[in-house]
């Protein structure tokens, strides 16, 4: 018998998306499916309009949850969690949709492999023009990486996504290895993936497009401000817990490598959303209290030169790192 899949969607503030996002699921090729919608307490219509289609398709395997308080993201995937009935779960935003055959390819890979998690590509469309595009791409070949190490590595260097969409897990264990998202931050899903990624033994990948991504005017990337440069501190601060915590030599490098990548990723999208060097320069102040690399990495084999180098230009005087970065973004 095919494996029940939980997919499981936050309702707040879609109206204007939810139907495409149900109908998308209601279409997969894949039917084993149990959808659990989680209302966030959201003021729009879009608990009715999710309950009349439950209704008009007579969908008897779709379950809406309402939390007692408006709670943020964070508590809606917790919540996702903590009620899947299936084998594996699913993730979906309710201003997004499916290709027809999601499920079914994640699925089969997953069977296939013994995989914890299973990604494929995402796509990513523009809500006014249509256009769509590999907006953040699945960089690794490999079909199936296999331990932690190995995992983590490829993490550290970018070749995975840190989106929390459009991977299928199993569901016990993230219960088991206790991979809760963590309340009140905004970018919860590189956070969580980082903790997932220090757990995971078998990660397999797909390349097809199996997710639409849709970017419009109340997308969090359109609408960056102090608190969400914030909130990117405190992942940091997340980050370097789990570095001192950690005991293996090889997964600290990793840990560190990452915190590297993330400073300046981040620090690249802070001037991109304001173009402000006064918001720009609280954020790199913030920064500088959390891990760079040490001397003695400079000269170790265990960091690439491309980390070596960002870790230099982090470490640069304040005014002259803003001057550094604007050139990054005009260049």
């Amino acid at each position: 018998m095919l494996p029940l899949v939980t997919v499981s969607i936050p309702l707040f503030r879609c109206e204007d998306f939810i139907v495409k996002c149900l109908e998308s699921v209601r279409a997969q090729t894949y039917q084993n499916i149990e959808v659990t919608l989680i209302n966030d307490q959201t003021p729009d219509k879009s608990v009715d309009i999710a309950e009349s289609f439950i209704q008009k398709n007579q969908l008897k395997n779709w379950r809406i949850f309402h939390l007692e308080q408006n709670s943020g993201l964070s508590v809606v995937r917790n919540k996702g969690i903590e009620t899947a009935r299936g084998k594996y779960l699913f993730f979906l935003d309710s201003d997004d949709y499916l290709k027809e055959n999601c499920i079914e390819v994640l699925v089969e890979t997953a069977e296939r492999t013994g995989a914890e998690m299973t990604v494929a590509q995402l796509e990513c469309e523009q809500l006014k023009s249509g256009e769509k595009s590999i907006c953040i791409p699945l960089l690794s070949n490999q079909e199936v990486i296999e331990g932690n190490l190995s995992v983590m590595k490829a993490f550290a260097d970018g070749d995975l996504v840190t989106y929390a969409v459009n991977k299928l897990m199993l569901t016990e264990f993230l219960r088991k290895n206790e991979l809760w998202f963590v309340p009140g931050l905004f970018a919860q899903d590189e956070l969580w993936t980082f903790h997932t990624m220090l757990k995971l033994n078998k990660i397999a990948l797909r390349k097809e497009l199996t997710y639409t991504y849709v970017l419009h005017e109340k997308s969090v990337i359109h609408n960056r401000n102090r608190r969400h440069f914030d909130n990117w501190a405190t992942i940091i601060e997340h980050f370097t817990q789990s570095l001192e915590s950690t005991k293996d030599p090889q997964i600290r490098n990793l840990i560190r490598t990452h915190i590297v990548n993330y400073k300046t990723m981040t620090l690249v999208m802070n001037w991109k959303a304001k173009q402000d060097a006064r918001e720009w320069l609280y954020s790199f102040g913030r920064y500088k209290k959390y891990p760079n690399l040490r001397l003695k990495d400079y000269f170790s084999p265990g960091f690439s030169s491309s980390v070596k180098k960002k870790s230099l230009k982090l470490a640069l005087p304040p005014a002259l790192a803003v001057q550094y970065f604007r050139w990054m973004y005009y260049r």
